[in-house]
């Protein structure tokens, strides 16, 4: 259950060493984790990867997606001289983007447990162990997993609403902010040559 409402923040940029430094290996390893550890990590804090980069004056940094959440951490860039107005956007901007992440990193730890004790609970209930006789993992057919995914949205039907909702509620206001900053700095740009000496003579 890939995040995809990320794509709505406006970026600039991409980074470059960020991307290279985070470790390729880690998506592996958290597939491989159990469902007690997935419950381990659903329960603490949810954490960013370490290799952040500072705040550009031009570029906002992304980079790679988080393994758990899926989404693409961001670091805005902070603009020489930033208006208030500004600074409330890119906070508001931030603040939205750690609050996705959070959201998806709990629902989709959730949603790889549920999933490994519906399948354990299937295969129980046929007698049959999560491996065969080869050691190969067991699996259960479309029509098997339809049952499951059925009942996880189902059951999770108002906290999607609501993340809808307040996602909703976030990009309309960050959507304002920028109309504000965007008409400040056009006013600012008009009222600077308005105010310019006339050289020409």
């Amino acid at each position: 259950m890939a995040a995809t409402a990320a794509a709505g923040l406006l970026t600039r940029g991409a980074f470059g060493a960020f991307a290279h430094r985070a470790p390729r290996s880690l998506t592996a390893l958290k597939t491989r984790q159990c469902s007690s550890e997935l419950a381990t990590e659903r329960d603490e804090k949810t954490k960013r990867s370490p290799f952040r980069p500072a705040a550009s004056t031009t570029h906002d940094w992304i980079g790679p997606p988080n393994p758990l959440s899926n989404i693409r951490p961001i670091v805005y860039h902070v603009p020489e001289n930033e208006s208030e107005l500004e600074r409330r956007l890119r906070h508001l901007r931030q603040e939205t983007e750690d609050w996705n992440h959070n959201f998806w990193t709990k629902q989709n730890i959730s949603f790889s447990q549920e999933k490994e004790e519906f399948i354990f609970s299937q295969l129980n209930r046929k007698g049959l162990t999560m491996r065969d006789e080869e050691g190969r993992r067991r699996s259960l057919n479309s029509e098997e997993m339809a049952v499951f995914y059925k009942r996880f949205l189902d059951t999770n039907r108002k906290r999607h609403g609501d993340y809808n909702r307040e996602w909703y509620r976030r990009n309309f206001t960050i959507t304002l902010l920028m109309a504000r900053v965007a008409l400040k700095q056009m006013w600012t740009t008009v009222t600077e040559r308005y105010n310019r000496p006339n050289t020409s003579s």
